[in-house]
């Protein structure tokens, strides 16, 4: 019986093997049969933001969208779409609820999967929230979660239900209605009201804690939920890296003190830069404030390399389940930085190419031509995640998923002779 095998099959626990009997359309075995075999998507999810393509989806493009959503489209399969109350609901009762459904449905339509940020975040609060009393922005706040869950449910299922909760009773740099609330009701009711509403909204949404406090005070607060017994589908690690790449040995240790909760580690936010770096006494990377920041050959090649580090050594360890990259291109980048993986006119930057050969090259089943056996069986060992074989010379496939349970399949390919 022939196998076939992706390119690099030596991350044992993102890996399957499955054993098929390929059926023609009368339900006998397809002896001698040469089929193709490919894999369609990873199962782990590799994200970027869907913000550039809002414009795109809603009949408005701009010039250059449709090369950039064809480079976003050949790399990642998650979308982080955004729902910064203050953008989201700029008047009481007004949110852009229908944009943001189009832009969601325009991933949907792709294969992609969609996550919302965040539900509950202090930062970018609305203006008219300001001023109103805790209860009042309390029911406001549980409003909007039920609201946003509810619409976007079966599109969105996934969310940052609450975001940099370590910081948010305690936050200072700007006037907001939801750190009073925090700072009143306290961190453990601030997440209850964010989870328990989202959940009640939609059941089966997988629901975030994100922060980007990697210190033993977010390890404190996830030990405080859990013993509280709140549920949290997954832990959200931001990974902001404008000072510099933390290195193996730090990210070693970000995982091995997280992933003692037992809990899918997501990557929620990755940036490298491919400059000049921020210095390292900047402790608010907001209030690093500069003219330009360009990109530069030295710092390209920098950001590929340690690009590549980054998500291997994420990849390679089996509690993390997502890396999203914070940004596809330099144009609009977060804080003017140069951490797009294209460069503002739209030309890759080798950190594109880089991680194109591992999500779509190392870590990926490439069309394949394989031979069943006498028996009409051959197995397929790859990557997890979806795969299509079709019969050589004709139109008829079936698609089939690969994943840890999966040891045998019966694939029946309709319209086969």
């Amino acid at each position: 019986m022939e196998t076939v095998a992706a390119p690099d099959t030596s991350l044992a626990h993102r890996v399957g093997e499955v054993r098929l009997r390929v059926l023609g359309a009368d339900g006998r075995p397809l002896a001698d049969t040469e089929l193709i075999v490919a894999q369609q998507s990873h199962a782990f999810s590799f994200g970027n933001l869907g913000f550039d393509f809002v414009e795109l989806a809603n009949g408005r493009p701009r010039p250059g969208d449709a090369e950039l959503a064809e480079r976003w489209l050949s790399l990642f399969n998650t979308a982080t779409l955004p729902f910064y109350w203050r953008d989201f609901e700029p008047t009481p009762g007004a949110p852009r609820t229908a944009e943001l459904r189009a832009a969601a449905q325009w991933f949907a339509d792709r294969g992609v999967r969609v996550k919302g940020h965040p539900l509950a975040w202090h930062t970018l609060a609305p203006q008219w929230l300001l001023g109103a009393e805790p209860a009042e922005v309390e029911q406001r706040l549980r409003g909007r979660i039920r609201r946003e869950v509810s619409d976007f449910a079966g599109l969105i299922d996934t969310w940052d239900a609450i975001n940099e909760l370590v910081i948010m009773p305690v936050f200072t740099a700007e006037d907001n209605a939801i750190t009073p609330l925090a700072r009143q009701n306290g961190r453990l009711a601030m997440a209850r009201l964010a989870f328990d509403e989202a959940r009640a909204a939609n059941p089966d949404a997988t629901l975030l804690i994100n922060d980007f406090n990697l210190s033993a005070d977010y390890e404190a607060l996830l030990d405080e939920l859990l013993r509280a017994g709140l549920r949290l589908d997954a832990i959200g690690l931001q990974t902001h890296m404008h000072q510099g790449f933390r290195g193996e040995d730090d990210l070693a240790d970000i995982l091995e003190r997280f992933s003692r909760f037992g809990l899918p580690l997501h990557f929620t936010e990755t940036s490298l830069v491919s400059g000049e770096l921020m210095p390292a006494h900047i402790v608010d990377l907001n209030d690093y404030v500069v003219d330009s920041w360009p990109s530069t050959a030295e710092g390209e090649a920098r950001q590929a390399d340690e690009l590549v580090r980054h998500y291997r050594m994420l990849v390679a360890h089996p509690a993390v389940a997502a890396i999203t990259y914070w940004g596809i291109t330099d144009a609009d980048a977060w804080l003017g930085a140069p951490i797009g993986l294209l460069r503002a006119d739209g030309s890759p930057k080798p950190s594109f190419d880089a991680l194109h050969e591992l999500i779509k090259g190392q870590w990926w089943l490439a069309p394949t031509r394989v031979v069943t056996d006498t028996d009409g069986y051959l197995a397929v060992r790859g990557f997890l995640g979806e795969y299509r074989a079709q019969l050589s010379g004709a139109a008829a496939s079936a698609g089939f998923t690969m994943d840890a349970a999966a040891t045998q399949l019966d694939l029946h390919l309709p319209g086969s002779e």
